[in-house]
């Protein structure tokens, strides 16, 4: 998304502008007329997946928060008040989501009310743009999978919204035997870190509908909506959703994270994250058992499911007599083992635009007459991508994986990246690991079969009652995935991989095991103002840009996007042009976002990556340094540039194609006058930039904040004394003698001749 750039002094008018709009009267609530105590900050607003979001700091004077949704473009009238739930206060912010929005564009409304339930200040999010889930695969055939909600993603008329809270999950087992009786469709919605509670069956969250399928969504709000502890197990199920849920530390009898038992009929498990849960007693279940995993259960979807170095990733298929329709699309093996699936019997499974990223052990398997139909899918540093089994590569190294029967898998389009490519039937028209297909529609005859049981294709994905979807092409499917797999803006919770050490490891990482162990959520109450409240008509608008699915902190910007924006803008923040740097100049992603004159940054903001203290500042949010991150400049005489990481989870970075190693998370390095990039060599997390030219600038570490009313310039006790300036005005330095002060990318800097 390309946001246009303002001057600082157009910035200034734009602050004080503000100012003078959140200190006029107010509309009357009631009988009180009263004046802004001070100015909501609106700190991040972004639209997401049929869901919508704002952030904001905590404003003086108030002590409770409504929240209102409507459509851009329509009047104020048109406003719904957010359920109090879905307000949470977080240490030093407030946060509030609105869910069941269909895809379309969107403004949010904060209103603040003191104690006596009178506003106080208000302000309006710019344009958000919501995009739709993809409702596709098997769980759309003969019914649907939409659980609570309508296929636009807006939440049925008649369906009941239960809240769950770590105080009130007692009643959460009562209410899903209530909903067993089929009178009405349900959203049970999941609030913060929910840990084990009353009415778990041997550790589960049991759910038996009876085969009714009048709806069941079980979702999480937010980031940071976590299942800690337990498992959630289905059997005798139909349409049912569960999605936006972070699932860890399963302790449960059976031992998956998910798993769909027996007698399920169209389910859909998306946009979930998936962690290690506790071992288990066999010497394959280190990492627990399965992660997400589908037995005796047909019509159903898998996607955009983020797993992270899980070890049995999914087993489809346990003593299964009957045939099972199972698609798995958009999902992030991220340095897990085996079983992405592991197949038995089903005859028809569909994995189109995964993204198996370090996979230690093999990626997916067909056993016992099943067949797949594997298109499109991004293999990066995968150990075994396709197996048969007993034949081809499974059988290689003299130690098959079982005894079983073998499957078949159709594959097409699919891209090995650092990975050793499958054999194909046109390598060995026997003893191959997949029949390679020259077109999508390509049928496989059926003198193509297995070596061990003589199995042959189904042809399942060519037979006139296939569903229909669009499979993007595998490189395009990387970025998606990456984008978009797991929770809201990629989860609450994260771990970089070493990709040169956890490609080929399948043990337990210890660190990672004991970051989940010691999980705990910065959620301080639930809660926001339950009274009536009116919106505020003349609220000023915040211009903070629709990061949409960035997990961007922004800070400000010049322009709201337009409504009419296509749902494929790029996370970028850029400039219109990008000036030549010719003075020095700094960059704190803390204060700045990613907003900056001179460098041109794309890519995802971070504030969970902990906090580097740095030149007198305390640094607490980052650029993180992925495949599509990328900062880039021009300088017209050399400089040296200085990169500033955390140290604990970065190691090394590329600057104009060649990699660095990181010295206690910094960088420095010369370069010479010319146009430069800053890349992703490792994953890393960027806090903060600093470029001088040699002899011409001495920068100070004073920085000028970011406020609601006017920008100050707060001076650091390490900081040189600067010169006040009062114009805030990018400028050069001129060519009289003397020092100089200006202000350029909110820094001050003290030229001297």
């Amino acid at each position: 998304m390309n946001v246009s750039k303002i001057s600082p002094r157009k910035w200034l008018a734009k602050l004080l502008i503000m100012a003078m709009l959140v200190t006029t009267l107010v509309p009357m609530l009631g009988t009180s007329t009263v004046m802004a105590a001070s100015p909501i900050s609106i700190t991040e607003a972004a639209g997401w997946l049929e869901s919508a979001y704002v952030e904001w700091s905590p404003v003086s004077g108030a002590s409770n928060y409504a929240v209102f949704v409507k459509g851009a473009s329509q009047s104020d009238s048109a406003y719904v008040q957010l359920d109090s739930e879905l307000i949470r206060q977080y240490s030093g912010y407030w946060r509030a989501d609105a869910v069941g929005l269909a895809a379309g564009s969107y403004v949010m409304q904060v209103v603040a009310v003191n104690s006596s339930g009178s506003q106080v200040a208000s302000a309006v999010t710019s344009s958000l743009t919501v995009k739709a889930h993809e409702r596709n695969g098997f769980a759309w055939v003969n019914g649907t999978a939409s659980g609570a909600y309508n296929e636009d993603g807006t939440l049925k008329s008649n369906a009941k919204v239960f809240y769950v809270t770590e105080s009130t999950k007692g009643s959460l087992a009562s209410e899903l035997e209530s909903f067993a009786d089929g009178s009405y469709p349900l959203a049970v919605r999941l609030i913060g870190n929910i840990t084990d509670f009353t009415g778990l069956e041997a550790g589960d969250l049991l759910i038996d509908n009876g085969q009714n399928d009048v709806g069941l969504t079980i979702e999480g709000i937010g980031e940071d909506a976590t299942a800690n502890g337990w498992g959630i197990r289905l059997k005798n199920s139909s349409n049912v959703e569960i999605r936006n849920i972070g699932i860890m530390n399963v302790d449960s009898s059976e031992g998956d994270n998910v798993g769909l038992q027996q007698k399920n009929d169209h389910i859909w498990v998306h946009n979930c994250d998936f962690f290690y849960g506790d071992a288990g007693s066999d010497a394959d279940q280190a990492k627990g058992d399965g992660a997400l995993d589908t037995k005796k259960s047909t019509y159903v979807t898998h996607s955009y499911n983020h797993f992270w170095d899980t070890g049995k990733t999914h087993l489809n298929g346990n003593g299964d007599t009957t045939l099972n329709y199972i698609t798995y699309h958009h999902n992030w093996y991220d340095h897990s083992d085996s079983r992405h699936p592991l197949v038995r019997v089903s005859s028809a499974v569909h994995i189109y635009n995964n993204l198996y990223d370090g996979v230690a052990k093999y990626g997916m398997i067909a056993r016992l007459g099943s067949s797949i139909f594997a298109e499109a899918n991004y293999f990066k540093d995968t150990n075994c991508p396709m197996l048969i089994s007993q034949q081809g590569t499974d059988t290689a190294d003299g130690e098959p994986i079982a005894s079983d029967a073998g499957g078949m898998i159709k594959s097409y389009a699919n891209v090995y990246d650092n990975t050793t490519a499958p054999v194909t039937h046109k390598d060995s028209s026997t003893n191959f690991d997949c029949y390679e297909a020259s077109s999508k529609s390509e049928t496989v005859s059926s003198s193509y079969s297995t070596v061990k049981g003589g199995n042959t294709y189904s042809n399942f994905d060519t037979s006139s009652g296939f569903y229909s979807y669009t499979a993007e092409s595998a490189t395009s499917a990387k970025s998606t995935v990456e984008k978009y797999a797991g929770r809201v803006n990629g989860g609450d919770f994260d771990w970089d991989f070493s990709d040169a050490s956890e490609d080929r490891n399948y043990d337990v990482i210890s660190g990672l095991k004991s970051a989940l162990n010691s999980y705990t959520t910065s959620l301080v109450s639930v809660g926001g103002y339950e009274g009536s409240v009116s919106v505020d008509g003349n609220a000023p608008e915040v211009e903070v840009p629709d990061v949409e699915e960035s997990s961007s902190t922004v800070e400000s910007s010049s322009t709201a996007p337009s409504e009419s924006a296509s749902t494929e803008e790029s996370s970028e923040t850029q400039a219109s042009s990008t000036p030549a740097v010719t003075a020095s100049v700094a960059h704190n992603f803390t204060t700045d976002g990613k907003t900056s004159s001179y460098f041109t940054i794309t890519g995802n903001l971070s504030t969970s990556k902990g906090t580097v203290s740095y030149g007198g500042l305390t640094l607490t949010q980052c650029l993180k340094m992925e495949s599509s991150t990328s900062v880039a400049f021009t300088t017209t005489s050399d400089a040296t540039l200085t990169l500033v990481f955390n140290s604990a989870n970065s190691s090394n970075v590329k600057v104009d194609g060649t990699k660095y190693t990181l010295t206690n998370g910094i960088l420095t390095l010369d370069l010479t006058a010319g146009s430069h990039t800053i890349t992703k060599a490792d994953t890393a997390n960027l806090f903060y930039i600093a470029l001088s030219t040699a002899g011409e600038v001495e920068e100070s570490s004073s920085v000028v904040e970011s406020s609601s009313v006017a920008p100050s310039v707060e001076e650091s006790s390490e900081a040189p004394s600067v010169e006040e300036s009062s114009e805030v005005e990018s400028s050069s330095a001129s060519g009289s003698t003397g020092s100089s002060t200006i202000i350029s990318n909110q820094y001050v800097y003290t030229y001297t001749s």
